[in-house]
């Protein structure tokens, strides 16, 4: 595919970053920029023709805009879950009646979304999931119970898609549904942090005592497909912002191993010049796959590329670094605050790279058996 962008895409983008400039803003809390994006119509630019508030953009628009937000430096987003995932699937597989409630206050920023797939044994492995979902007597309303686990900003959602097991007699990848459940549900949800070697919480536990769902998105049974149809939208335009990011991060380690004189070593010059040149194929790659229609392993080929590549570069940035790099907090004591420096915070975040959404050996099964045909694994039993 060429990947080229036209005069018009520069025109969307140059609007694009005349808007961040005037409206990034450091004081202003994650919620509220949410409603400012989708005041000004920036959530959803991937939807299509759906009448639900947010205004359309082609393909090289949608990565233009990502780029720009990359760089401007705005607020992590709170709403991406919602936007990138939930959303394509309720085009993909939700009623008329689904599309309706859930996509406009998503594009308007008001509602924000967690993602309930993982478990205690059953991470990577998604098919083994052992939440369940009773249906009522009314018909219509079940109740979930179960846990999840490495829920991301489930502290800060208002609902939360759910894999969960509705055949209690099921096993595997059958018998499982994709259910909403609103998160305001006291005493029948509960939110517990999980705290990082970083210090910061951005996973969650959440425990399913009885909640409450009423809407189930392709149909009782069919939740392996509705999950597995999501997973394929999880990593599309946004892998180009996150290299934009990525690229931001060596540029600082760059500029550290120059002003530690770590530069000076030929080892670490040509380790520096090699983050830049993987860098560089990744983000080929990315834009080569964009093209592409469904291209088989191509989410997992990515993965393994930058889960890697994140990795090594937090050990370069705190090899860069020296001896300071070690140091941490003067008071070590339980109420002192725990702060890290970039440097220290890309270390120790980046080891859990190669393991969340989706384990380096996972991802190297599915390209053994998707893409090149090699016998597939023995899987214990169910």
């Amino acid at each position: 595919m060429d990947f080229g962008f036209s005069g018009q895409d520069e025109l969307f983008r140059m609007e694009a970053r005349a808007w961040l400039d005037a409206h990034v803003d450091g004081e202003r809390d994650r919620r509220s920029w949410e409603r400012a994006l989708g005041s000004a119509g920036w959530i959803g630019l991937g939807w299509g023709e759906g009448g639900y508030g947010n205004r359309t953009a082609s393909l090289t628009q949608q990565v233009a805009w990502a780029e720009e937000y990359a760089r401007s430096g705005a607020p992590a987003r709170s709403g991406h879950i919602g936007e990138n995932l939930l959303a394509p699937t309720l085009i993909a597989h939700g009623t008329d009646e689904q599309k309706a409630r859930f996509l406009p206050p998503v594009a308007a920023g008001e509602e924000l979304w967690c993602q309930g797939y993982s478990e205690p044994g059953a991470g990577s492995d998604l098919a083994g999931v052992r939440t369940k979902a009773e249906l009522d007597p009314d018909g219509r309303t079940y109740r979930v119970t179960g846990q999840k686990i490495w829920t991301s900003l489930a502290h800060e959602a208002d609902w939360c898609f759910v894999l969960a097991r509705t055949d209690p007699e099921s096993a595997r990848h059958h018998g499982l549904s994709f259910l909403l459940v609103p998160m305001d549900q006291p005493g029948r949800i509960e939110v517990r942090p999980i705290r990082q070697m970083t210090g910061t919480s951005e996973f969650n536990e959440v425990f399913f005592d009885g909640a409450r769902a009423e809407h189930v998105v392709g149909g009782e049974g069919h939740g392996w497909r509705v999950a597995m149809s999501l997973l394929g939208f999880e990593r599309g335009v946004s892998t180009l912002a996150q290299q934009i990011g990525f690229a931001a991060e060596l540029g600082r380690v760059v500029r550290t191993a120059v002003e530690t004189g770590a530069a000076d070593d030929p080892v670490v010059r040509e380790l520096l010049v090699r983050q830049w040149a993987e860098l560089r194929v990744m983000r080929w790659n990315a834009m080569r796959t964009l093209g592409s229609s469904g291209e088989a392993g191509a989410p997992s080929v990515a993965k393994l590329l930058w889960a890697g590549w994140h990795q090594r570069l937090g050990e370069l940035a705190v090899r860069v670094r020296g001896a300071a790099a070690g140091v941490g907090p003067v008071d070590w004591s339980p109420s002192a605050p725990y702060e890290l420096d970039a440097a220290q915070h890309l270390f120790l975040f980046s080891r859990a790279d190669t393991i969340y959404g989706g384990s380096d050996q996972i991802q190297r099964t599915i390209i053994a058996e998707r893409v090149l045909g090699l016998p597939r694994e023995p899987k214990g039993a169910a």
